[in-house]
């Protein structure tokens, strides 16, 4: 979902985040992206995953204008499921009703609705 592009470190630090799905792009500091990747790479350990939530948490940071590190200070110490859960918080504070986010979860259907279904 996300891509980083790299500028020449020798000319500009900072980092450009596209993000084609939500049509979103930002110039951010090297050393802050570099903070957030490291800390979703370490709980997530697929790659792709951290980086949709690097670029997820910078937009969320946009939005909502709290510097990105400290979004990060308030979910570091968390493990994978609470650090999904805030996250789908975060987002669908920034979404529309109509879109909202949800939480895959084992869904225990009604006894008496279960026992009536012909299969």
């Amino acid at each position: 979902m996300g891509t980083v592009n790299q500028i020449n470190v020798n000319v500009d630090q900072t980092v450009r985040i596209f993000d084609q799905f939500y049509r979103y792009e930002v110039v951010v500091p090297v050393n802050e992206y570099d903070a957030v990747n490291s800390f979703f790479v370490s709980i997530y350990k697929d790659k792709e995953a951290a980086r949709n939530f690097t670029t997820s948490l910078f937009y969320i940071s946009q939005q909502t204008n709290v510097p990105a590190l400290t979004l990060l200070n308030q979910i570091q110490g968390q493990n994978s499921v609470e650090l999904t859960l805030t996250m789908t918080y975060f987002l669908n504070g920034i979404r529309s009703p109509s879109t909202l986010l949800g939480i895959n979860s084992a869904i225990t259907p009604n006894l008496f609705t279960a026992r009536n279904v012909l299969a």
